[in-house]
């Protein structure tokens, strides 16, 4: 099964990152968010990606085309020009790279890959969030219910810290809990190739009719995912997830080095 990855918007509230790359290209521990999402399918046996790009396209293009220089030890001899390369872990992966305009907008760039995902069944997510959702249960879901469209549906994590009281005395403070009221799109989309029908073009925004529309229709269903997900919008998501890193026991992390 293909997985779909959007990977082409500007990342505006990034902006001291993305001028330099695009928002999938910013780096968690020392890899790109993309890396770390491809991974998580990859964990779940998911192994060929289409990866629509937009802005700054050309940068995730040279480090798909450089990766496997990029994580092997080199044996350059200069005078002939020859390379021997002794790698560690390559992951096994197909990555198709397409071009989906710079303006186009989220449900645009999805149509644009209906050619390269063909008359089956796909994955969909976006390019900066990462979560520890169980793919195999998501997509058993998926299949047992015969909708168009399923949508990993979590809550989200609180804007500010959470108190919790003992009388006066704060009794615990927690930086980023799940709050426990409202539910949001989380992406980690399973669909069927007719919701490319509810697309109308390049200026059509997936997260507004298309939506919209399949849920009129009957045909989107919401898989509940209370575990982790965590979105990269600002550099303050950014951090937390380097903090998360940093501490070796990032919860999306579900694969061995």
């Amino acid at each position: 099964m293909k997985v779909a990855i959007l990977a082409g918007g500007y990342g505006t509230r990034l902006a001291e990152e993305t001028e330099i790359r695009p928002k999938p290209m910013v780096e968690i521990g020392g890899k790109p968010i993309l890396w770390h999402i491809m991974r998580h399918y990859d964990y779940y046996g998911f192994k060929e990606f289409i990866i629509a790009l937009g802005y700054k396209g050309d940068y995730i293009k040279r480090y798909m085309l450089d990766y496997y220089a990029l994580q092997s030890n080199l044996t350059v001899n200069l005078k002939t020009g020859e390379v021997e390369m002794d790698s560690g872990y390559v992951p096994d992966w197909i990555v198709h790279l397409i071009d989906t305009g710079i303006p186009t907008q989220t449900g645009g760039r999805i149509k644009r890959l209906a050619p390269h995902i063909g008359n089956e069944t796909f994955m969909l997510t976006w390019g900066d969030g990462v979560s520890d959702v169980n793919l195999h249960d998501l997509l058993a879901f998926h299949r047992s219910h015969g909708k168009l469209a399923t949508m990993t549906a979590v809550r989200p994590p609180a804007r500010y810290g959470h108190l919790v009281f003992d009388g006066d005395r704060v009794a615990k403070f927690t930086e980023k809990p799940q709050i426990g009221e409202g539910w949001i799109n989380g992406a980690f989309f399973v669909l069927e190739p007719g919701v490319f029908d509810y697309i109308d073009g390049d200026d059509t925004v997936w997260e507004h009719e298309p939506l919209e529309r399949l849920a009129a229709d009957g045909q989107l269903m919401a898989y509940r995912h209370t575990s982790f997900w965590q979105c990269m919008d600002t550099l303050r998501e950014k951090y937390i997830l380097q903090r998360l890193w940093e501490s070796g026991d990032a919860p999306w992390k579900l694969w061995e080095d």
